[in-house]
């Protein structure tokens, strides 16, 4: 296979026309998008930039104490980022409920596809362990996201069903067994689409990156199908663990809706 061609920062530049093309279009049709285009260019260019250069230097630094403190500020962004999107939504006891199951939904899935799948060494390899983790959390944030909207909407829109179901003599996980199967069905449908399209209407990130630094296809169709099973676990147990225990934030020691 032909060695990676490696992309000059002019030849990066021209990638900006599809940037212009794009102001524009909203410019035309007078939709006022401009400033958040032109800026979130910007900042996602230097993020990747300053991100590069930190993995370079963990990459060629490795240490158990930097890996496992690039690991939680993943976990610590990923969080405060779903507090952010829902602000005052979102009471304590759920905020706890979202950082537990964020937590342990991904690094249960990190753990083992790294040291039983594809078990690494060292441990702490930061190669195989930061770019994992970014994909596992990554994914169960946003599927997180859809989770806990999906549950908010649901417990406000058929608050008036749940009351309903309780004064019928229903347990609290029985009266929101439908709420909590159609939010579990809605956050994790994303990544069943993203499965059944792969390879076909798309190639992923990771398989398409492999590919174009040199490693075999079917290498990196291996490290994709495993990785995707990964994201699938990642997502299902984290969100199942937000429904089952989130749900029981909305009531009181009495099972009545708070």
């Amino acid at each position: 296979m032909n060695g990676i061609i490696e992309l000059g920062i002019w030849q990066v530049a021209l990638a900006y026309l599809f940037v212009v093309i794009m102001l524009a279009v909203v410019r035309l049709r007078g939709i006022k998008r401009e400033k958040q285009i032109i800026l979130s260019s910007l900042r996602m260019t230097l993020q990747l930039v300053l991100t590069g250069y930190l993995l370079v230097y963990i990459f060629d630094n490795p240490s158990p104490y930097v890996t496992i403190g690039v690991i939680f500020v993943m976990e610590a962004f990923a969080v405060f980022t779903v507090f952010r999107k829902f602000g005052k939504r979102l009471s304590r006891p759920f905020k706890r409920v979202i950082a537990f199951a964020m937590s342990i939904g991904t690094l249960s899935c990190l753990a083992f596809f790294l040291f039983v799948v594809v078990r690494i060494s060292p441990w702490y390899d930061p190669q195989y362990f930061i770019p994992i983790a970014g994909m596992l959390v990554g994914n169960a944030m946003t599927a997180i996201s859809l989770g806990v909207k999906s549950l908010l909407d649901g417990m406000t829109t058929q608050r008036h069903l749940v009351e309903e179901a309780l004064m019928l003599g229903a347990a609290p996980k029985m009266a929101t067994k439908s709420i909590i199967n159609s939010t579990f069905d809605s956050a994790i449908m994303p990544t069943i689409n993203s499965m059944v399209g792969m390879g076909i209407v798309f190639l992923p990130g990771m398989m398409t990156g492999q590919i174009l630094s040199g490693t075999l296809p079917t290498t990196a169709i291996a490290y994709q199908i495993a990785i995707m099973l990964g994201i699938l676990g990642a997502v299902g147990i984290t969100v199942i663990i937000m429904l089952q225990m989130g749900c029981q934030t909305f009531f009181n020691e009495q099972s009545q809706l708070i």
